[in-house]
């Protein structure tokens, strides 16, 4: 008999817990759910450096918070990924500052079509001016590409536009003032070694194989700019900023070289929520040295330099809130 109410009570006592444990997880599973932000992260090309970059950074968001589902996407590049911000078919972007002054200004490729909404997310890193002339074609400065054999870059491509503002702006006529070839980074090095060229633009990252190439098989060094040649520059093109390639960065290089740099950012739409921006911003920073150790991109950045070189363009509120919290701001 007693063995019997003994069973009884407890049968009774674990079916009461069995119960309690299906209640609370019921209870929990009836909770609203948390409200995801859609994150949509136009980035570059997939053959790029920029897209991985991209989905290492969405997969880190979708990992640490619960606010929000971000999806990187391949895409044509800066400008298309400006013209999605502005249509609201992307809360981020990756771009450059130089177009991101034109979109919110509404000039250059978004002529009469301004986005005030346009904010910077984080300054990541700057892409500089590299350029490279023979050390035997008497090129000092800038201004003694004059009459030389330079090339360029392609017509119309990122690095024929740098050369043709730095030029007149260096008070040299470009293109008349010499003679240009419309070549691309590789054939360029061949023309150096074959004594065809005295020069060539690049605007890439450092170390750039290239520059690396011409420095080490085709004669050539690297040119400084002078410091009144940025500080010109900026004048009319406010996206400008000093960049110093360290001696040591190339064979042969045994001298700093100053050189002008573009920066390359995270922008994003002011009409995004401020506290999912500010999310964004300092899990991206919180999880740095990670996303550092794997995306090449990131090698250059220097923290400290996030809301610098960013053409005088508005940071959004958000990410304001966080760069205030870590002394940037």
């Amino acid at each position: 008999m007693k063995k019997t109410v003994v069973l009884a009570l407890l049968v009774a006592l674990l079916t009461g817990s069995l119960l309690f444990g299906a209640g609370a997880q019921e209870s929990q599973g009836a909770q609203a759910p948390v409200k995801k932000t859609v994150i949509n992260f136009p980035t570059a090309a997939t053959t790029g450096a920029v897209y991985p970059l991209g989905s290492a950074m969405s997969n880190l968001w979708n990992t640490k918070l619960d606010n929000v589902r971000a999806s990187a996407q391949a895409s044509a590049g800066g400008i298309a990924n400006l013209n999605m911000i502005a249509d609201g078919e992307a809360q981020l972007g990756v771009a450059v500052t130089s177009i991101m002054y034109e979109s919110f200004n509404g000039i250059g490729s978004f002529e009469g079509r301004p986005n005030p909404n346009l904010r910077v997310m984080i300054g990541l890193y700057a892409n500089p001016n590299q350029v490279v002339v023979t050390n035997n074609s008497g090129i000092n400065k800038l201004s003694d590409l004059a009459g030389k054999r330079f090339a360029s870059g392609a017509p119309g491509s990122t690095t024929e536009v740098e050369t043709s503002i730095h030029l007149k702006t260096s008070g040299v006529s470009y293109p008349d003032g010499l003679r240009v070839q419309y070549v691309g980074f590789t054939e360029a090095i061949d023309l150096m070694r074959n004594k065809q060229l005295d020069g060539a633009w690049i605007m890439a990252g450092t170390p750039n194989a290239a520059v690396t190439e011409m420095l080490s098989t085709a004669g050539g060094k690297l040119l400084s700019l002078d410091e009144n040649l940025i500080a010109a520059l900026q004048k009319d093109y406010p996206w400008y900023g000093a960049y110093t390639i360290p001696a040591g960065t190339y064979p042969g290089q045994n001298a700093d070289v100053l050189t002008s740099a573009i920066k390359i950012t995270v922008c994003t739409d002011a009409r995004v929520d401020d506290d999912v921006i500010y999310d964004l911003t300092k899990t991206f920073w919180e999880n740095f040295e990670e996303l550092k150790a794997t995306q090449a991109p990131l090698k250059n950045v220097n923290p400290k330099e996030a809301v610098k070189d960013l053409a005088g363009l508005p940071i959004h509120e958000g990410a304001a809130r966080y760069y205030r919290e870590i002394g940037l701001l």
